[in-house]
Parts: C-alpha cells; structure tokens; sequence
C-alpha cells in the first residue's frame, strides 16, 4: 500500500503502531528501525523526519501467557529513539483500557505530541517536545536514584503520590516500590528489598497509573533498568 506513494516527495512519517507485533516484541527490536531505513532509502531523500506513537494501554487477553507482553513492545519502540530523526509521542495517559476500548478516543492530543517533536526537531522551535526518558540509575544506601533527560523545568508527581515503580533484587522478583521526587531525581525503595539492583516503571500492559510528568505536562515513557530476558525475546 505504501509502494505507490514512492514517487512523491514528502516531508516526513507519522506512523500510529498497532497491537499486532506485542508477540513478537523483541523482533520489533530489528523490525522497526528495518522499516524505518528500508522507507528513507525507497524515498531517496535521507533521514526524514519518522515520528511515532508508543501504544497505549487496553486490558487485552493475555498473549504467551504474562500481562507485559505490551510493556515490551513499548520498550522496542523506546529503543528506537537511536535512530536519527526519530520520534516519539507517548501515550501511557490517553488509553480507554477503562471501556475496553483498543482504539483511543483521545487523538487530539496524540496529534498535539506529535506536533511537538516536529516544530521542534524539523522547525526549530525552542520548545520542549518530550515527556521524561530514563538516563540511568545509581543505588545509595537501598534506594534506587534515576535520573532523566526532557524534565524541562522539573519532575511532577500528577495527581499526588507518584506511582507505577516497581523494584528487585539480585533474585529479579518485583515487588510494588514507594517512589518520591527530590531535586529533578526520582528515588525508588521497598521496604521489603534492602539490597535493590534493578527498577521498572509502567511495565504492564496497563499503564493507568502512572504519573511521572515533566513540568511541560508530557509523560514519561514506560521503562526498565535492567537488562534481563524478556517474555518474548525467543518468540519467532
């Protein structure tokens, strides 16, 4: 279908994911970034612009039996951001998972986040265009300390309590975190996890609860800090 549009010249890609590659979530790891490069070279007119929507959330029947199957994908497109020209609007707010509804009603404000990225990368807009991305992560005395890139001009807690974090040990078992924001960094800790080596933040199919903002009043996207096998890293 998009083999006909080659001969004529565009500015850049929107491109709005579905559900269907959440399966194969590792293999979206390659297959994106494959599509994204195999378009810029059908079109001969180097890297343009190529934005993106990471899916949002629906309480969906379980595929390979595990509720993070969606996680995963988000995380694929998030890795995606290394490709040059790339962007992504992040939608963990703008889902009907309450209505069963797979097909968001809210576009507006995915268009608006969209449009972010694209006056500011493509126009030159001094504006900020990203909710937070994790950077890295450090432990202090048994809590976790993460720090990000686009908090513009501070780290926001909407709503009251921050939520979403979850944090493990060396045995990789999760267990639910108390999460608070000190001078632009979230601190993550348990009570029952003195010794933590890893968090995750929005990692469910579901993301209803999750709160971290920048003070724009963009998200931040879903994201782990560790590195370890995926439910569907072997899904063929």
């Amino acid at each position: 279908m998009i083999a006909p549009l080659v001969p004529y010249a565009i500015k850049g890609v929107i491109w709005y994911q579905g559900e269907a590659n959440a399966g194969h979530a590792k293999e979206y790891q390659t297959l994106f970034p494959a599509l994204i490069a195999d378009w810029r070279n059908q079109w001969h007119q180097g890297n343009f612009p190529f934005l993106f929507v990471q899916i949002a959330d629906f309480k969906m029947p379980l595929v390979c039996g595990d509720p993070i199957v969606w996680a995963e994908l988000r995380e694929s497109q998030l890795k995606t951001l290394s490709v040059p020209n790339t962007g992504m609007a992040v939608t963990t707010d703008l889902g009907d998972a309450d209505v069963n509804n797979i097909h968001p009603k809210n576009k507006q404000d995915v268009g608006c986040r969209l449009a972010l990225w694209a006056m500011a990368k493509t126009y030159g807009k001094n504006i900020e265009y990203s909710g937070p991305l994790y950077k890295n992560m450090k432990v202090e005395a048994g809590k976790i300390h993460l720090t990000f890139t686009h908090i513009d001009s501070g780290l926001v807690a909407k709503g009251g309590e921050l939520k979403g974090f979850t944090i493990a040990g060396a045995d990789r078992r999760f267990v639910p975190a108390t999460a608070s924001i000190k001078d632009g960094v979230v601190i993550v800790e348990s009570s029952d996890m003195k010794q933590p080596v890893a968090v995750r933040y929005g990692w469910s199919d579901v993301t209803t609860e999750c709160n971290l903002y920048n003070a724009a009043g963009l998200p931040a996207s879903p994201f782990r800090t560790d590195d370890w096998p995926g439910i569907t890293d072997n899904v063929k």
